[in-house]
């Protein structure tokens, strides 16, 4: 398994993990305001899956589509077609050696080309920052025993390494 195979592994579970803990709180919990960034779970949530759908399609080069769904199990199976759609899309530029090609990110004004190695790792990155902020609202709405997110723990629990 190489570095590619354990980022994309780790930031599917891990954001799957915290959807599942999350599906016991009643709508008033997911949708309570904190001073932070998206400010709810649910939005939270939503951000994250619909940048790895923005970003999906920014890098398949094919016109970004709005999704819908906003349910934890809406959310979950969003992230279950986003995730697969991605990594197979990261594999593909990672067996092809194009992680340095260039595409166009037609949603900047004006469009600016960017690097596919860059927008792969952004991606990643962006949803391990935004985990955290789930975690933080998590605790804030009581539930306070979730995973710590790590990718030792992902990789221990995957595979049995303890």
């Amino acid at each position: 398994m190489d570095i590619l195979d354990r980022l994309l592994g780790h930031d599917t579970w891990t954001t799957r993990q915290l959807l599942l803990a999350s599906q016991s709180l009643p709508d008033d919990l997911l949708d309570k305001e904190f001073d932070i960034d998206h400010k709810s779970l649910r939005e939270t949530f939503i951000h994250v899956i619909e940048n790895m759908e923005i970003w999906t399609d920014l890098l398949y080069e094919r016109a970004v589509q709005d999704k819908t769904g906003n349910t934890i199990p809406e959310l979950l199976e969003r992230l279950s077609i986003v995730s697969r759609d991605f990594a197979n899309l990261a594999h593909n530029i990672a067996r092809e050696n194009r992680y340095d090609d260039c595409f166009i990110d037609t949603l900047d004004n004006p469009p600016v080309k960017k690097t596919f190695g860059g927008a792969i790792g952004h991606v990643i990155t962006h949803n391990m920052h935004h985990r955290a902020q789930i975690m933080f609202l998590m605790e804030k709405a009581g539930l306070k025993n979730h995973i710590e997110g790590d990718l030792l723990s992902w990789e221990s629990n995957s595979f049995g390494w303890r």
